[in-house]
């Protein structure tokens, strides 16, 4: 079967194509549209489509949209009530009940030729738990745990994967929702609720939960599978924060609270679903499981074996679940997701014409591994765009931006680049077979969603990405699945003695990531970065920015791109 899946009805517009059980493309529509997120998750916006995410998906594998067997839309609106009667305060969440119910009628008009009787909601929350449990793999049998701010009429599913079947088993009803209460205090906070919810969970670590016997009265577990979580009183916790307003100690250590809160929350729910199961691999997917805090301590103490987490755990990866459950339902066999890198790419003549046509002075390294290590060495920052985008909101080795991981001041330095708040902490990559003698956590941990315990001796040596409690969110490296990404810390390594590099995403503040080689130009172009490697060939800052424009071939220096410039020689 030919599935396309589609969320587009709250916020991280998405589309994702899976043929035969099998996921082809996914791609978020914010990294086609370059606005954050896609589009604000509010009622007068849930008409919008991942209009430009679909038609790439479908371009992707030739397909016309009456080539699809099946359209998944990851939200049913015969399962949602008014929101009102939810306990919510929302006058106008009408309106995404009524888009919702026209979905298949707006899905035909974007894509011509498409019948809408193609289309079949999906139960927002099903759409999650499978994303998680038909991607992950080695899961025929385990256990669903999401979370997020709400969907149809609930914020969470507790369920079970057993073959190709999911078993709901607990699901909490609304207002009660983990991901609002987060959400709520991510605005108290000063910050953009839906949107910047990670920033809390950083601000988190510089405090201390002191307020948690308060926020326990609020926010806890039932002891049946379900929680309490409403009308917590924040401003009698901390006075709100104006965005331009610098942090105080109060606003972290209610950050702090309210973090360990969660993670007590989850940990009971997790023991209550274990409980029920039996199973020993836990498989996540929500927004709230993109805190990888709470994550690692799920993992640590939680009774699982083994704890899997989608890498597209917000509602974008809700397309590339409905698809799967319908492929699933359908009488495909799912399999596990390859990788992240399901968006675009482009291959190395079309990244030279897109070098050619911007004007750019760039050259042709023997190995653009070995050069980015060189650079990276001589403390230069490099944009790495290689490969297909990434699906979900973590950089992992395709769009990131690099950088020395032993020099402290290259903490400050990339949130300066990327125009961010300096308590955000920047993340380590490593080889898969190095990390254990450096990180203390879950490993393998390829999709950045855990923090692991930096080892003593490794803190002072690599200063910038640990965090100030003693941790790193890594991300751990297959030779075998991203060569070039090991081939650059091999050599990385060689220089300088130490396997870790700085991973941060390639975008600045506020802007999606880099998606396109457009977008990766333009970025090195206003920020204050090196040297871009895109695919295998290198733009230096000295040289493009250096009086004149000179393409390839033109500038004797481009076919040298060691002994002609002392910088770079350096």
């Amino acid at each position: 079967m030919r599935i396309l899946g589609i969320n587009a009805l709250f916020h991280d517009p998405a589309a994702a194509l899976v043929i035969d059980g099998r996921t082809v493309a996914a791609a978020e529509e914010e990294r086609f549209s370059r606005r954050k997120h896609g589009k604000r998750p509010v009622p007068f916006s849930a008409w919008e489509l991942p209009e430009q995410a679909a038609a790439w998906c479908l371009a992707q594998a030739g397909l016309r949209p009456q080539d699809l067997d099946a359209v998944a839309y990851s939200f049913d609106p015969d399962l949602a009530r008014p929101a009102d009667t939810l306990g919510l305060d929302d006058p106008w969440d009408h309106l995404r009940l009524d888009y919702a119910r026209q979905a298949p009628y707006f899905l035909a008009a974007a894509l011509p030729g498409l019948d809408p009787a193609a289309v079949h909601f999906v139960p927002h929350h099903l759409a999650h738990a499978a994303s998680a449990t038909h991607a992950a793999p080695d899961a025929e049998t385990c256990s669903a745990l999401v979370l997020d701010g709400r969907g149809e009429a609930a914020s969470h599913l507790a369920a079970r994967r057993v073959h190709d079947r999911l078993e709901p088993l607990y699901a909490q009803q609304l207002p009660h929702s983990l991901g609002l209460v987060y959400e709520e205090l991510t605005e108290h906070l000063g910050f953009l609720r839906s949107s910047d919810e990670y920033k809390v969970m950083a601000l988190a670590s510089h405090g201390t939960p002191r307020l948690l016997p308060e926020l326990r009265r609020h926010v806890y577990s039932t002891g049946d599978g379900g929680f309490h979580a409403v009308r917590v009183p924040w401003a009698e916790l901390a006075r709100p924060r104006r965005p331009a307003e610098a942090w105080t100690q109060d606003h972290a250590d209610l950050a702090a609270s309210a973090q360990h809160c969660l993670e007590e929350v989850l940990l009971d729910l997790v023991r209550w679903l274990h409980g029920r199961t039996g199973d020993r691999l836990l498989a996540m997917a929500g927004g709230v499981a993109l805190n990888c805090v709470a994550n690692s301590r799920i993992a640590r103490e939680g009774p699982f074996d083994r704890v899997w987490v989608q890498p597209a755990a917000g509602d974008a990866g809700t397309a590339l679940g409905g698809a799967l459950h319908l492929a699933a339902t359908g009488g495909d066999r799912p399999a596990p997701m390859p990788g992240a890198d399901l968006g675009r790419g482009w291959s190395d003549a079309e990244l030279e014409a897109w070098l050619k046509t911007a004007g750019v002075p760039y050259d042709r390294p023997a190995d653009i591994a070995a050069e980015v290590a060189e650079a990276l060495a001589a403390d230069r920052i490099v944009a790495w765009f290689q490969g297909r985008a990434e699906y979900g909101p973590r950089a992992l080795g395709h769009r990131s931006l690099l950088a020395h991981p032993g020099h402290s001041g290259n903490l400050e330095r990339l949130n300066d680049v990327k125009g961010r708040e300096q308590f955000r902490p920047v993340a380590p990559m490593v080889t898969a077979e190095r990390a254990a003698g450096i990180f203390d956590g879950p490993l393998p941990s390829p999709y950045m969603l855990f923090v692991h315990r930096v080892a003593p001796q490794w803190r002072d040596r690599i200063p910038a990405v640990v965090h100030v409690d003693g941790t790193a969110r890594i991300q751990t490296v297959d030779r075998a699945a991203e060569p070039l990404v090991a081939r650059m810390l091999d050599r990385f390594e060689q220089l300088t003695g130490l396997p870790v590099v700085v991973n941060t995403s390639l975008n600045t503040a506020g802007r999606p990531m880099v998606d396109d080689p457009r977008d990766a130009l333009e970025c090195f172009g206003s920020a204050p970065v090196d040297l871009l490697a895109l695919g295998p060939f290198a733009v230096r800052r000295n040289r493009m920015f250096a009086g004149g424009s000179h393409l390839h071939g033109s500038d004797p220096q481009c076919s040298d791109p060691h002994g002609t410039d002392p910088q770079e020689a350096a």
